[in-house]
Protein backbone atom coordinates (compact mmCIF):
# COMPACT_ATOMS: atom_id res chain seq x y z
CA UNK A 1 0.00 0.00 0.00
CA UNK A 2 1.18 3.63 -0.81
CA UNK A 3 1.48 6.26 2.06
CA UNK A 4 -0.11 9.42 1.64
CA UNK A 5 1.00 11.94 -0.34
CA UNK A 6 -0.81 15.23 0.87
CA UNK A 7 2.13 17.59 -0.30
CA UNK A 8 2.25 16.15 -3.56
CA UNK A 9 -0.59 17.81 -6.10
CA UNK A 10 -0.15 15.13 -8.43
CA UNK A 11 -0.81 12.34 -6.25
CA UNK A 12 -3.51 9.73 -7.44
CA UNK A 13 -3.64 10.84 -10.75
CA UNK A 14 -2.35 8.97 -13.74
CA UNK A 15 -0.38 10.72 -16.68
CA UNK A 16 -3.37 9.34 -18.93
CA UNK A 17 -5.89 11.54 -17.07
CA UNK A 18 -3.73 14.94 -16.96
CA UNK A 19 -2.96 14.22 -20.30
CA UNK A 20 -6.38 13.54 -21.35
CA UNK A 21 -7.71 16.79 -19.52
CA UNK A 22 -4.90 18.85 -21.19
CA UNK A 23 -5.86 17.81 -24.80
CA UNK A 24 -9.31 18.48 -23.90
CA UNK A 25 -8.26 21.55 -22.32
CA UNK A 26 -6.17 23.21 -25.05
CA UNK A 27 -6.30 20.69 -28.06
CA UNK A 28 -3.60 18.92 -29.56
CA UNK A 29 -2.27 22.12 -31.35
CA UNK A 30 -2.23 24.30 -27.78
CA UNK A 31 -0.41 21.86 -25.85
CA UNK A 32 2.13 21.48 -28.82
CA UNK A 33 2.57 25.15 -28.83
CA UNK A 34 3.21 25.18 -25.31
CA UNK A 35 5.02 22.04 -25.12
CA UNK A 36 7.39 21.18 -28.64
CA UNK A 37 7.51 17.04 -28.61
CA UNK A 38 6.65 15.79 -32.21
CA UNK A 39 4.16 13.50 -30.34
CA UNK A 40 1.74 16.78 -29.84
CA UNK A 41 2.71 18.31 -33.16
CA UNK A 42 2.61 14.99 -35.52
CA UNK A 43 -0.01 12.96 -35.85
CA UNK A 44 -0.76 12.87 -32.23
CA UNK A 45 -2.27 10.68 -30.39
CA UNK A 46 -2.86 9.64 -26.73
CA UNK A 47 -1.31 6.09 -27.48
CA UNK A 48 1.94 7.78 -28.92
CA UNK A 49 2.47 10.56 -26.05
CA UNK A 50 2.17 8.44 -23.23
CA UNK A 51 4.59 5.89 -24.67
CA UNK A 52 7.10 8.88 -25.14
CA UNK A 53 5.85 10.64 -21.71
CA UNK A 54 6.77 7.37 -19.88
CA UNK A 55 10.23 6.89 -21.44
CA UNK A 56 11.52 10.54 -20.88
CA UNK A 57 11.48 12.49 -17.87
CA UNK A 58 12.02 15.55 -19.31
CA UNK A 59 9.39 16.01 -21.25
CA UNK A 60 7.30 14.06 -18.58
CA UNK A 61 7.95 17.02 -16.34
CA UNK A 62 6.79 20.16 -18.66
CA UNK A 63 3.71 18.15 -18.84
CA UNK A 64 3.28 17.64 -15.18
CA UNK A 65 4.23 21.45 -14.82
CA UNK A 66 1.31 22.27 -17.43
CA UNK A 67 -1.32 20.59 -15.80
CA UNK A 68 -0.46 21.89 -12.56
CA UNK A 69 -0.55 25.33 -13.79
CA UNK A 70 -3.86 24.82 -16.39
CA UNK A 71 -6.22 22.43 -14.17
CA UNK A 72 -7.81 24.60 -11.24
CA UNK A 73 -6.72 23.01 -7.82
CA UNK A 74 -10.20 22.41 -6.90
CA UNK A 75 -10.94 19.83 -10.57
CA UNK A 76 -7.63 18.31 -9.53
CA UNK A 77 -9.22 17.58 -6.22
CA UNK A 78 -12.44 15.79 -7.33
CA UNK A 79 -10.91 13.91 -9.89
CA UNK A 80 -8.76 12.47 -7.39
CA UNK A 81 -11.78 12.13 -5.29
CA UNK A 82 -14.26 10.51 -8.02
CA UNK A 83 -11.76 7.46 -8.30
CA UNK A 84 -13.06 6.16 -4.66
CA UNK A 85 -16.82 6.43 -5.24
CA UNK A 86 -18.65 2.86 -7.47
CA UNK A 87 -18.95 3.36 -11.15
CA UNK A 88 -21.20 5.60 -13.02
CA UNK A 89 -20.87 7.73 -9.69
CA UNK A 90 -18.08 10.34 -10.64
Amino acid sequence: MTDPQPNNPLHGLTLERMLTELVDRLGWPGLGMRISIRCFNHEPSIASSLKFLRRTPWARAQVEALYLDTVPSSKRSAQRDCRHLPEGQG
